[in-house]
């Protein structure tokens, strides 16, 4: 089985363009696994049928019994997150603030406090054209993200049939989960841009990228806009030896792909034919590894 993950150092690159074109031109069966859970657009370009879906809980929340509370405040005294207050009833949690860490229940001298299951989001399982889709919603406010995304892998395996390939739309940034998308992956798809912000954010997730097993890829998008800048990510890629896949030029095609929910490997377009070579070349990279 092999796993490829499209991620990149900040948000609004274009991995999600990425993935559905990596989708549309790589040959064979495979599954899809949506892991920006904060932000999960990748089913707006696969287009699916929803087939199931799941309540997903995230930390505990504390829960003050009023019947069993004196008011003492030790609780409080003890809540690193300032979650509780006090109210008419007594001692009063805000769900808002609760980290679930359990530290009022075990100080309350009355054991007034429970740790109760707490939604915090849902999980879905779908099927599209290209094949299933695990994908997620975070509420708003919600933690425990990167939890979320290894769920939606764990799916994603589940729902994965043969030698399909799991192809994982990431999050950006470094976070929690961009850790869990990189765990467990063959290869990484790293999507930047040419800009100052995101080299600088190209190079700190390369570092973090470094610390797990997956092969690294390299993505210019929209790289005619800066020329300047795109030559100086690529220096960056044949300094720290990573493949760089090819460059995709900025082309109104992409936007008119995403309105209408298709790949933009659809539409006849420089980006779609840089998006064929990238494919191609990624395939035949992940080949050679495989060999």
């Amino acid at each position: 089985m092999t796993t490829v993950g499209v991620v990149s150092g900040k948000g609004g690159t274009g991995k999600t363009v990425v993935t559905a074109a990596l989708a549309d031109c790589i040959p064979g069966a495979k599954v899809f696994a949506d892991c920006d859970v904060d932000a999960a657009n990748l089913s707006l370009i696969l287009g699916p049928d929803h087939t199931e879906s799941r309540p997903y809980s995230g930390l505990p929340c504390a829960v003050i019994d009023p019947a069993r509370c004196t008011s003492c405040g030790i609780c409080r005294e003890h809540c690193r997150f300032d979650a509780i207050r006090e109210a008419g009833t007594g001692m009063q949690v805000d769900p808002l603030r609760c980290e679930g860490c359990g530290v009022c229940e075990r100080v309350c001298p009355e054991g007034a406090v429970t740790l109760e299951p707490r939604q915090a989001g849902e999980v879905h399982r779908s099927t599209t054209a290209a094949g299933p889709l695990a994908h997620a919603d975070l509420f708003p406010g919600s933690g425990t993200s990167g939890l979320l995304v290894h769920e939606v892998k764990r799916d994603a395996v589940a729902m994965r049939s043969g030698e399909a390939i799991i192809l994982c739309d990431g999050p950006p940034g470094i976070g929690c989960p961009a850790m869990a998308t990189l765990s467990g992956l063959d290869a990484a798809v790293i999507v930047t841009e040419p800009s100052v912000s995101a080299l600088h954010d190209l190079t700190r997730l390369v570092r973090v990228c470094r610390g797990f097993s997956a092969r690294l890829f390299v993505v210019i998008n929209r790289s005619d806009l800066d020329p300047a800048c795109a030559a100086a990510i690529k220096t960056y890629c044949a300094v720290e030896g990573l493949f760089l896949l090819g460059t995709i030029p900025f082309d109104p095609a992409v936007i008119a792909a995403v309105r209408k929910g298709v790949p933009v490997t659809r539409t006849p377009s420089p980006a779609a034919s840089a998006m064929r070579v990238i494919s191609r070349r990624l395939r035949e990279a992940l080949g050679d590894a495989n060999e």
